[in-house]
């Protein structure tokens, strides 16, 4: 019985991981939804661009904590770069628009990855600091994934008090449920998608490098990863930060507990879950607008 509920105890460890990866992605990109009303594909592209620009930075400085640092920087600036380019342009285009070009986006990234890395799957070291296992109630479990876990209760936290507690949250919250009215009473809205954008990126960035030491990274990760966020982001609600943690914990906990009790349904679970929950709550289960 004491094997059995290690196993489940480490499984559900494995699904807040897993959760707490999908929280760092989806939270950008549902304020980016909810705030701007644009449909960014390439968000995943970007979490990828993370992963390979920490392996980099790792593999210059010999240090985790330099990619650690360097990563959502650089994401950011590329964000920054992308911002003016083009979203700014496509925010008014309408989202046929908006979905064609950050669609193509995805590609532009694959091969920009291909190009600087190659297609061969590279790996990142965790700090040692964080390296070896942890005995947590006689269950035994990598230390890394905990410090995962930690990244994204603290970013979760962080966001919490500025979102509820300062005048930038409410700023962001007058944005989301009523932009047009926000920028009567003489909020700059356009500096608060702008800023809100750049955040949004600098945590896919984060997202990345801190899943790098545990998955492999590959030019396709973006891809793989960005279908679960999109599902979190229409399940939570957009614009809405409890909307994004309650979706993240529902998909990643559906998706690691399904491979272990019904590994012959797992590809499936999540849609069947986004179903359900469009069937009852067609705008998600926490939408910041009313």
């Amino acid at each position: 019985m004491t094997a059995d509920l290690s196993f489940w105890a480490i499984q559900a460890l494995n699904a807040l991981q897993l959760s707490m990866l999908l929280f760092l992605l989806s939270v950008g990109l549902t304020v980016i939804f909810g705030l701007m009303h644009f449909v960014n594909l390439a968000h995943g592209s970007l979490y990828a661009l993370g992963a390979f620009v920490g392996v980099t930075a790792a593999g210059l400085a010999g240090s985790y904590w330099a990619a650690f640092v360097a990563a959502p920087l650089v994401v950011m600036l590329v964000g920054i770069l992308l911002y003016l380019t083009l979203i700014r342009r496509l925010r008014s285009a309408g989202p046929m628009n908006q979905v064609l070009v950050t669609f193509g986006l995805i590609f532009v990234f694959l091969d920009v990855f291909s190009i600087g890395w190659g297609d061969i799957a590279l790996g990142l070291a965790e700090p040692e600091l964080f390296s070896g296992r942890t005995e947590i109630f006689g269950i035994v479990y990598p230390t890394y994934r905990l410090f995962v876990i930690g990244v994204g209760l603290a970013v979760l936290g962080i966001l919490a008090v500025i979102v509820s507690r300062t005048q930038v949250g409410a700023v962001i919250r007058a944005g989301v449920d009523n932009d047009a009215m926000a920028a009567c009473v003489g909020i700059n809205v356009e500096r608060v998608f702008f800023w809100a954008f750049c955040v949004g990126c600098a945590l896919a960035g984060l997202a990345g490098v801190v899943a790098a030491p545990v998955l492999s990274v590959t030019t396709d990760m973006g891809t793989a990863i960005l279908i679960p966020t999109l599902i979190v982001v229409v399940i939570g609600g957009l614009g809405s930060l409890k909307g994004a943690i309650v979706g993240s914990l529902m998909i990643g906990f559906v998706q690691t507990f399904g491979a272990v009790l019904a590994p012959e349904l797992a590809a499936i679970l999540i849609y069947a879950l986004l179903a359900g929950v469009l069937i009852l709550r067609p705008a998600g289960l926490f939408p910041a607008r009313g």
